[in-house]
């Protein structure tokens, strides 16, 4: 456990400290799955064993770990967390969040009241859509425009899987896979071409 990827991991989180993006006001949250191995080979599975678990998204069952993120309007990553798999979304939130302020944009797998609390408490406004049967509050033409983007931070966890490679199911120890999650998401950080919301276009859209 003393190898060179051991050695690598606190340098490359330092470096993402130093490279993490800034709040602006305008944050979007969610949480994306990080599969170890494929489902069949669960029972076979001995590298991430002691902390990989099963857990479920939209896209079904998964064996491994979740990365829980924050961006920016401009897709910069500003906070980061990677729980098992079978974390609830919204546990690692108040510690995530804090030094944060203005609006949280998330999914209506955030909703909760207790959350939203303790998020107010932080002085950080949590805007979901509402679920079928829950009494509509009021929004602002700027907070449905941002609500009906927020699938911007799915593109970033697009651009971290598929360009900077943070997952796939090779392995051989533990440390190796947390060694090329950060550097996959140094890589990113270095990225000059993020996807953004374009707060002027959105703004634009609802004034029109």
């Amino acid at each position: 456990m003393c190898g060179t990827p051991a050695r690598c991991v606190a340098p490359l989180a330092a470096l993402f400290e130093m490279l993490k993006g800034q709040c602006d006001g305008i944050s979007i949250a969610d949480a994306t799955a990080i599969a170890v191995c494929d489902n069949r080979r669960i029972a076979r599975h001995r590298v991430s064993a002691d902390s990989a678990r099963r857990g479920k998204t939209s896209m079904g069952w998964f064996y491994g770990f979740k990365l829980h993120a924050i961006i920016n309007s401009r897709g910069e990553l500003i906070r980061l967390r990677l729980t098992a798999g079978n974390v609830d979304d919204r546990k690692p939130m108040p510690d995530l969040c804090q030094g944060l302020f203005g609006q949280l944009f998330a999914d209506k797998g955030y909703l909760a009241q207790w959350l939203t609390e303790t998020l107010d408490r932080q002085n950080l406004q949590l805007i979901t859509p509402f679920k079928k049967n829950m009494k509509p509050a009021p929004r602002t033409g700027f907070e449905k425009a941002i609500l009906r983007r927020r699938s911007l931070i799915e593109t970033v966890f697009d651009e971290l899987k598929n360009l900077c490679q943070i997952k796939h199911t090779r392995h051989r120890s533990f440390f190796n896979f947390v060694v090329n999650l950060m550097a996959g998401i140094v890589a990113y950080c270095l990225s000059d071409n993020k996807p953004t919301l374009n707060l002027t276009r959105v703004n634009t859209l609802v004034k029109a």
